[in-house]
């Protein structure tokens, strides 16, 4: 999965309702999101356009949108949504997506999920 060129966003931090206590779902906690998406670059370099490229851009802002409306209780559910809204939204056949909530889990820098989804995995 995912062989060839990629798109990749590192460490996106995005402020969220997320987790299982009571009082994870009054506040908004940071997570982090990162996702790697197949990508043509040769085509997009030869023809140096916008509209020859994947628009991580637009992706992002989605993504950003996506968890702010939302409330989830498991990183699971939190990224299983996002891949799902990434693929059918905008068109992309794969992805491999990474979410975290830094600093949840004592004596750990991270912890979170790593899944990677295809079209087929939403039909």
């Amino acid at each position: 999965m995912l062989k060839g060129d990629k798109i990749y966003v590192e460490d996106l931090r995005v402020k969220a309702t997320i987790g299982i206590f009571d009082w994870e779902k009054k506040i908004k906690q940071e997570v982090s999101i990162s996702y790697e998406i197949p990508h043509d670059n040769k085509k997009a370099a030869a023809a140096d356009a916008i509209e020859a490229t994947t628009d991580y851009k637009s992706i992002t802002k989605a993504i950003i949108a996506f968890v702010e409306s939302n409330k989830f209780e498991l990183v699971e559910t939190f990224a299983e949504r996002i891949a799902e809204m990434v693929i059918k939204d905008f068109n992309i056949t794969e992805i491999r997506l990474r979410v975290s909530k830094p600093g949840a889990l004592r004596y750990s820098k991270d912890v979170g999920v790593i899944i990677e989804r295809n079209k087929s995995s939403y039909e």
